[in-house]
């Protein structure tokens, strides 16, 4: 299984960027998938994360409102729109997805709820 992510570069605090994360190889199911970022200096952190569905998200609080995760399954996708960029959202991205069996709610947002992991894609906010 290998995860590509895509869609980082340099914006302006205020603007809009999206990331994309396509899956190759042995996809088969993967119950969740998410979104972690690594500033530098700093540990790698959850962003945000989307069960298999669709419909169950969970966002870290720092993102709410302006962070949106979804995935189009038929297109082996998971996207992250970010919008209303702020200087402290600059980091390095990075795509996950699980293995089964599906994990519960509460962890989501683990590293060690995913087994796979993309290689990182750079987001720069200026200010």
């Amino acid at each position: 299984v290998q995860l590509q992510a895509s869609g980082g570069g340099l914006v302006q605090a205020g603007g809009s960027l999206r990331l994309s994360c396509v899956v190759s190889g042995r996809t088969g199911d993967m119950p969740a998938m998410g979104w972690f970022r690594q500033a530098p200096g700093k540990e790698r952190e959850f962003v945000a994360a989307i069960r298999s569905g669709g419909t169950s998200t969970y966002h870290t609080n720092s993102v709410k409102g302006r962070f949106t995760i979804s995935r189009d399954n038929a297109k082996n996708t998971m996207y992250l729109q970010m919008n209303d960029l702020k200087p402290e959202d600059t980091a390095i991205y990075y795509c996950a997805a699980s293995r089964s069996p599906r994990p519960v709610y509460s962890m989501l947002p683990s590293r060690d709820t995913y087994a796979y992991w993309g290689q990182g894609t750079l987001v720069t906010v200026s200010s």
